[in-house]
């Protein structure tokens, strides 16, 4: 599993690079060479250098937005991160960091912030002053329970908590109003009671948990396009299903799913539909195919 959270942490850096410009804004990777440039230093990078602390000059970098840190021996967050107040991107992954500082609330301006694979078990409380957070990354970490301050951010787009403990999650999810993206897979959920979503959630990611039944509240979700529930325990699936308009894929395989409500068929968008490894007859399939000729149905 972290191999695969791994990839995806690389994968996303690669994606944060392209959106910055190499010319116009070269990527350091040696403190020296930075500190005596004659033009301003917006983007560095100390990816895999082995350190154990970052380089105290960093703090006079002050013009800094993109900082990569990854892959390191940090077992804690330098002072010297949180005098860089115009970064914007922070990617502090596959480190030994176990908490984080209460002086993260002074990175007014972070709208990325990375910190898959490191030792984690809380959230600080002061991460909810990032009220320009667009995304966060905190996969492969200890958490146990939903990160309440990302419940106070409401500009988050794009949250993942993949691979960690979680089991509790309060019901202020749809405080974070403009959330698209939760990838919420490989923890321990078992019961999400009815929680309430984002009405702006598009993907939804909740593969191998211990989900017995999907809440209510989530077959409100008018605008979600892609569900991920495999390798759970599913039982059943409310009939309350249709209201799912704008679905086009969903994920149900590896569950323990005997029958599929016929109101899966008022699903017009739906293009996949995967249901193997199931108990559920083929005849009920083959019924399910004609009732959804434009669904691709993998049983």
């Amino acid at each position: 599993m972290k191999k695969l959270v791994l990839f995806v942490s690389i994968l996303s850096l690669c994606q944060i690079k392209a959106q910055i410009d190499p010319v116009k804004y070269p990527t350091f990777t040696n403190i020296d060479e930075a500190i005596n440039s004659k033009k301003t230093v917006y983007s560095m990078s100390f990816r895999e250098k082995g350190l154990f602390n970052l380089p105290p000059q960093i703090s006079k970098l002050n013009s800094l937005f993109f900082l990569n840190i990854m892959g390191n021996k940090l077992e804690k967050m330098d002072q010297e991160i949180f005098a860089l107040t115009e970064l914007e991107i922070l990617n502090v992954n596959e480190n030994s960091i176990k908490y984080i500082p209460d002086e993260i609330g002074t990175l007014k301006k972070l709208n990325t912030f990375s910190m898959n694979l490191n030792g984690l078990t809380s959230i600080n409380p002061n991460v909810a002053k990032l009220q320009n957070l667009k995304a966060v990354h905190f996969d492969a970490n200890n958490l146990n329970v939903f990160p309440e301050a990302l419940m106070e951010i409401p500009s988050l787009e794009e949250i993942n908590l993949q691979g960690n403990q979680i089991s509790i999650i309060a019901d202020r999810l749809k405080r974070i109003k403009h959330l698209k993206f939760l990838n919420l897979s490989e923890n321990q959920i078992n019961d999400l009671g009815n929680l309430s979503f984002p009405k702006n959630l598009k993907y939804l990611e909740l593969q191998q948990n211990a989900i017995v039944k999907l809440p209510e509240n989530l077959f409100k979700s008018k605008n979600l396009e892609f569900l991920n529930v495999s390798s759970n325990g599913i039982t059943e699936l409310s009939t309350r299903i249709g209201g799912l308009k704008n679905i086009v894929s969903m994920n149900l395989a590896n569950n323990k799913l005997k029958n599929i409500p016929e109101e899966i068929s008022q699903l017009k968008k739906l293009k996949t539909l995967i249901l193997t490894g199931n108990p559920i007859d083929k005849i009920k399939i083959e019924r399910l195919r004609n009732l959804m000729p434009e669904t691709q149905i993998y049983f």
